[in-house]
């Protein structure tokens, strides 16, 4: 079982851009960011982040779009089980934060929380691209703490560019 956790008391409380097409969500120069800060703390440890962004989110509730994602994804392959998933859907103004079991075990729902709400207040300045990566540095320092870096078995186990959705 994959544990997850999501605040929705939160979600609708924040401005975003309106952009429609997927190009346009970020600037090259904020995707970069975003990419290299996932790369720099996947040096750091043996879990795996990855962003997911979307115009929109066809269902009801964004944890169950980022639990589908994270299947679709294979996140649930790591050999750890230590893969955090940052999902967004831009014009319906969601988040979710999908953790794998094993780093949920350590870290528990009260983490979670704590970094969807420290998101938000960047999202609500309209800055997406640095709460997306003031997320993933925080992550990535948890995950190095509670999974740290083993250079003889280490593998990076999944892209680190963001995907894209529709």
């Amino acid at each position: 079982m994959i544990n997850r956790t999501w605040v929705g008391s939160e979600i609708n409380k924040f401005p975003m851009f309106s952009f429609s097409k997927k190009k346009e969500f970020f600037t090259c120069e904020e995707n970069d960011r975003v990419v290299a800060a996932i790369r720099s703390c996947e040096n750091r440890t043996s879990g795996e982040i990855r962003v997911y962004v979307e115009s929109k989110n066809l269902y009801v509730e964004p944890l169950d779009r980022a639990a589908e994602l994270f299947t679709g994804l294979k996140m649930h392959l790591t050999h750890h089980r230590n893969a955090v998933l940052l999902y967004i859907a831009v014009k319906h103004k969601e988040v979710a934060l999908f953790g794998d079991e094993g780093i949920h075990q350590k870290v528990g729902s009260e983490f979670w929380n704590e970094e969807v709400n420290h998101m938000l207040s960047y999202f609500r300045d309209n800055k997406l691209a640095d709460g997306i990566e003031h997320c993933v540095r925080h992550v990535g320092d948890v995950l190095s703490e509670k999974f740290p870096y083993i250079p003889t078995e280490d593998k990076n186990e999944l892209p680190d560019e963001i995907v894209f959705g529709k």
